[in-house]
């Protein structure tokens, strides 16, 4: 049913307050580069000086590989073309989205996506095609699952599904499986792939026997898949989708009568199975809004509908491209998903000269309860990128057990894991020092996947590039409100 332009008004009273859950972001602004907002000046190292927020400045690495604060350290635990899979592969490369998973005997299972596109030959560490795992031989990408013990040693690392392309992000489920998502819209006879792609997978850490013979979520559509995640009480799915000309959408999977989420379930879905929807939004007077770029301030909200999708297979059309002007609401790189709060955290990595209006990076949260989508987090155009103490670039997040956020940084130049606090500071918390470039023109891949483990001692994040899997531990504190 259509949210009215009265109900929108009632909750958007509340959702521009924030989100005032226990343990919830509330409303976020972002330091430096902030569009809207008045805050302190950031340091040189981009460390803002005089509150109790953050960690302290990033110290060098003399390994060349991850600044961290004082207090902190890290661990490599899969490096690619370095480390080996229980098979005797080496590590498959480009590390991206990362679920983590209680395992057996304290240990923790995470499944890690491998981002990696077109043929096989491509790529000198694909996805190492092991028997009853793999959906399209063709291909390069997939998941490994790598387990680690309690005191954060390597156990090991085995294939959780091979054949499939880009795996970009994914998310994980109140049932404990994980989905990962294909970034691509290739067709079997595409980049030399034999089965059609741009769909979304379920691995099971605990049981890969469960994912013999790849089967996938024809039913969540078939476009460039970017991350998910799954609205335990109602339970929806809520997709981004990250591409651009026109800019992608965020959808909505409401499940079919009956159905109930579980372990192998949606597997057994028909493909046309449930309603996939993308979103619709309007601004407090009823007036609809084309792009979210168009949000130039934190706690901007807007009221949501959804609108079916004619095709979701895409057989002739891409699914974004079957929507006319006014039809559906936009934003270019909706990448990052995380569902906490009674919602979903939603990240837009940035938009230019094909979007109404400019900036480098957004965050939302999605209420469902009120159908309403809040700006939390507003990134402007950070104006040189090669300098340190900006962000820009948002793209993987996750919700921290000490309170605020933390960003994975895809953008140009540095790159960092920054946190965002409950009340709107952020602060630098980890900068890749691995130079893929030159001396002369250094280049310093994205982070990805940050997540922590399930005790929340320790946050395991991604270099993509080579793929490295970091496990980092500190003096974790609550961040509270600065009064």
């Amino acid at each position: 049913m259509p949210l009215t332009r009265r109900d929108f008004a009632k909750r958007s009273a509340f959702a521009g307050a924030g989100v005032a859950l226990a343990g919830s972001v509330s409303v976020l602004a972002t330091a430096p580069g902030a569009l809207g907002e008045e805050l302190p000046d950031p340091a040189a190292d981009g460390t803002a000086t005089g509150h109790g927020f953050g960690y302290g400045p990033l110290l060098p690495d003399p390994d060349g590989i991850l600044a961290l604060p004082a207090g902190f350290s890290y661990r490599i635990i899969t490096h690619s073309g370095v480390t080996t899979l229980d098979s005797g592969e080496t590590t498959p490369s480009h590390h991206d989205g990362t679920g983590t998973f209680a395992g057996p005997r304290g240990t923790t299972l995470l499944v890690n996506n491998h981002e990696l596109k077109g043929p096989r030959a491509d790529w000198p560490h694909p996805v190492p095609l092991t028997d009853g795992l793999v959906y399209d031989p063709a291909a390069s990408g997939g998941c490994t699952v790598v387990e680690v013990a309690q005191d954060g040693t390597p156990v090991g690392e085995r294939v959780g599904i091979a054949g499939t392309s880009t795996n970009c992000a994914g998310g994980t489920t109140p049932w404990g499986t994980w989905l990962t998502c294909e970034e691509t819209e290739d067709k079997a006879g595409q980049h030399g792939m034999t089965k059609d792609h741009g769909y979304v997978f379920e691995v099971d850490p605990r049981d890969l026997r469960a994912g013999r013979d790849p089967r996938p979520v024809k039913a969540l559509g078939r476009y460039a898949h970017e991350a998910v995640v799954v609205d335990p009480r109602r339970g929806h799915l809520y997709l981004t989708e990250d591409a651009a000309g026109p800019n992608g959408l965020f959808y909505r999977w409401t499940p079919p009568h009956g159905f109930h989420h579980g372990r192998g379930k949606l597997r057994t879905l028909a493909d046309d199975a449930g309603v996939l929807q993308a979103f619709k939004c309007f601004d407090s007077g009823g007036r609809f809004v084309d792009d979210l770029s168009r949000a130039t301030r934190t706690g901007t909200v807007y009221g949501v509908d959804w609108v079916d999708v004619p095709d979701r297979d895409a057989r002739t059309v891409s699914v974004r491209k079957q929507f006319t002007a006014g039809e559906v609401t936009r934003a270019r790189k909706l990448e990052g998903l995380w569902w906490a709060d009674g919602g979903a955290y939603v990240v837009s990595s940035f938009a230019r000269e094909e979007s109404p209006v400019q900036h480098d990076g957004q965050v939302w949260f999605y209420d469902p309860r009120r159908r309403t989508l809040t700006l939390k987090v507003l990134l402007g155009v950070n104006p040189d990128p090669g300098k340190d103490g900006a962000f820009d670039g948002p793209d993987n997040i996750t919700v921290s057990p000490y309170g605020g956020l933390i960003i994975a940084e895809d953008g140009e130049g540095v790159q960092h894991l920054f946190g965002a606090t409950d009340d709107g500071q952020t602060y630098p918390l980890a900068r890749n020092e691995l130079n893929i470039g030159t001396a002369d023109k250094p280049e310093f891949s994205e982070f990805t996947g940050p997540v922590f483990s399930p005790d929340g001692h320790t946050l395991f994040a991604n270099i993509q590039e080579p793929g490295i899997m970091l496990a980092i531990t500190g003096p974790w504190k609550r961040h509270r409100r600065q009064r």
